[in-house]
């Protein structure tokens, strides 16, 4: 068994056919986090704050389908447009020192967005959070093709 707290970790992978500084901004734009940040289907986000700087914070509050608030929140650490963006992850399923990291790399005329996830309370809290992203990329795709 691993230890939780150092070693649980995920990283989601999508290339989408937009500029990286597109696909970058829509991670600091409240407008556009409320549009993509749903992690299954059917959610919504009905709450999002940005002060999209390093040391700033975000507030985002998902929504499930069965009306249920799911409250995150964390702190910008790195702030590199269009290359780099990583902030704290707090949430109700996260573990202290939850970490997300997003990194954004030209590729053709897209962006290659690799997002890494580190620290969860359990290998199902992993495996839900590697879903719920891979469904926010997903998300993100459509949003900007909009």
């Amino acid at each position: 068994m691993t230890d939780a707290a150092t070693d649980l970790r995920l990283e989601v992978q999508r290339t989408l056919p937009y500029p990286p500084e597109r696909v970058f901004d829509a991670w600091l734009d409240p407008k556009m986090l409320a549009k993509f940040m749903t992690p299954m289907e059917g959610a919504t986000v009905p709450e999002v704050e940005t002060d999209a700087r390093e040391g700033g914070s975000y507030r985002i509050v998902m929504q499930t389908p069965d009306g249920t608030q799911i409250p995150h929140h964390g702190t910008y650490s790195k702030v590199d447009r269009p290359r780099s963006l990583v902030f704290t992850w707090i949430s109700p399923f996260s573990e202290d020192g939850s970490e997300v990291t997003l990194d954004f790399a030209p590729d053709g005329d897209g962006t290659a967005v690799t997002l890494t996830h580190v620290k969860f309370p359990s290998e199902e809290s992993r495996d839900n959070h590697e879903r719920g992203w891979a469904l926010i990329l997903e998300s993100l795709d459509r949003a900007l093709a909009t």
